[in-house]
């Protein structure tokens, strides 16, 4: 039982029995209710969730109905069906709603008619949740109950949302062709999943319930080669190499290996230059010589992206060092450890250049994303997300779904990297739109500019 409220204070106790659903393939609020003889829905709200609902009415006969106020005039029955999304999976019934002229409610009210018809359990224990059907493992949450809002914390939630604006969404690209409603839109969703999103207090996620494994295909005593001593390295890279290590040790990607550890499996790294920036590289060919290979197909980029068509608005984000995101189990962390100048490290998240990890992020995000995936609105290659629609509605209501999952699992989404809201863009090497699918010509620029070739050897 929950903490008994003070007296005259027992109306604090109250709580929403309403939730978050889809209907005609929008999001809208449904309101749980055993106390409702039936279900039914107002004329006026429905006509903003289907607005041709009058050509799909069927007759009424023979029954009149009452609430607490006034007798209310039926205008028909609306079967439509409803989606329950959830992270574990999505849920799908099919309702019958009494349509009423001079309903002014603004949501669907399930009745006690497919409550019982659906077996939907309403739990108001402290973890407040219902269930439908035989699926009680998957737990629906009810919205939170809104309570007057004071002034000050109007105020207070407007100045955190300019702030996310300012500090971190100002990094992303968005579409400027969007209407002023469609990108405050935008921005109050990104606020409300910026959990999602990697930022200076959380800078990188720890992907929960996915660990990664390496499985050899060779027993101890392991070959001399997976053993090497660290590589030379002049005073300038040995530099760049202790920031390097600094870094991943104070994000906790890896750990020092203590002086009484037997290390068995040592991998040498060189330091990368590029424009002046310094790159750690582990060389891992000796490993993946020996790591037995994931049979996981990439998606062909050219099958996947014909997906988009006739999009309007697409969508891509990416994720912030998404193979460092991957947790690595113990016996795996005894074969990635990094040999330099300064001792040995282990990696306690999957590094970069390690064989099987693009296949398995794929599986990973399919493994997250399954809905979305099979519904053919969500493109996913390796760590970039691909989210297409037609109408603007859906395509909020898509990106929340695909946020929410990704925050569930405590991935995080670089915002650098995002674009929001566009109606062509460049993405995997492709210029994407819903009319059209183009190579990204910068990509090929080196072979384009190369001369023509004037004869046969030229040609060869």
């Amino acid at each position: 039982m929950k903490t008994k409220p003070n007296r005259g204070k027992g109306y604090t106790a109250c709580n929403s029995c309403r939730t978050e659903v889809v209907i005609n393939n929008k999001p809208t609020k449904a309101l749980l209710d055993p106390g409702a003889f039936c279900s039914c829905v107002g004329k006026s709200f429905l006509k903003t969730c289907v607005p041709n609902f009058e050509d799909h009415l069927l007759p009424i006969i023979g029954i009149k109905f009452d609430s607490a106020s006034n007798q209310m005039k039926e205008l028909g029955i609306f079967e439509t069906n409803i989606i329950f999304p959830n992270i574990n999976g999505d849920l799908r019934i099919t309702v019958e709603f009494f349509v009423m002229e001079n309903c002014s409610s603004t949501q669907f009210i399930l009745g006690n008619d497919y409550l019982i018809m659906y077996g939907i359990d309403l739990h108001n224990n402290k973890d407040r949740y219902f269930t439908i059907g035989d699926h009680k493992h998957q737990k629906f949450a009810f919205l939170p109950f809104k309570r007057q809002i004071t002034v000050n914390k109007v105020a207070e939630v407007k100045l955190e949302l300019e702030r996310f604006k300012s500090e971190q969404l100002n990094e992303a690209e968005i579409s400027l062709n969007l209407t002023d409603n469609q990108e405050n839109e935008l921005s109050a969703l990104l606020y409300d999943h910026r959990g999602a999103f990697a930022s200076d207090k959380e800078p990188l996620g720890a992907i929960i319930a996915h660990e990664d494994d390496i499985i050899l295909n060779i027993e101890r005593p392991y070959p001399p080669l997976l053993r090497r001593p660290a590589y030379p390295a002049s005073p300038k890279s040995r530099e760049a190499l202790e920031i390097h290590i600094k870094e991943l040790l104070d994000l906790g990607v890896i750990r020092k290996v203590g002086h009484n550890e037997e290390v068995e499996i040592a991998t040498p790294v060189i330091v990368a230059w590029h424009n002046g920036n310094s790159r750690m590289v582990g060389d891992f060919r000796a490993l993946n010589t020996h790591t037995v290979p994931d049979r996981y197909p990439i998606p062909k980029i050219q099958i996947a992206l014909t997906q988009i068509s006739q999009a309007v608005y697409i969508s891509t984000m990416d994720s912030l060092k998404g193979f460092h995101q991957i947790v690595v189990t113990p016996r795996a962390r005894k074969y990635l450890r990094i040999i330099v100048h300064c001792g040995v490290y282990e990696y306690l998240r999957m590094p970069f250049g390690i064989k099987n990890e693009p296949s398995h992020f794929q599986i990973m995000l399919n493994e997250i994303l399954p809905e979305e995936i099979s519904e053919g609105w969500l493109i996913i290659y390796i760590d970039e997300i691909i989210v297409c629609s037609k109408e603007w509605e859906e395509h909020m209501y898509r990106l929340s779904r695909v946020l929410t999952k990704i925050q569930s699992v405590n991935m995080k989404i670089s915002l650098k990297k995002c674009h929001f809201g566009f109606k062509e863009l460049k993405a995997l090497g492709h210029v994407l739109s819903g009319l059209s699918l183009g190579i990204d010509k910068s990509k090929v620029a080196a072979v384009l500019l190369k001369p023509i070739p004037q004869n046969k050897k030229e040609i060869q």
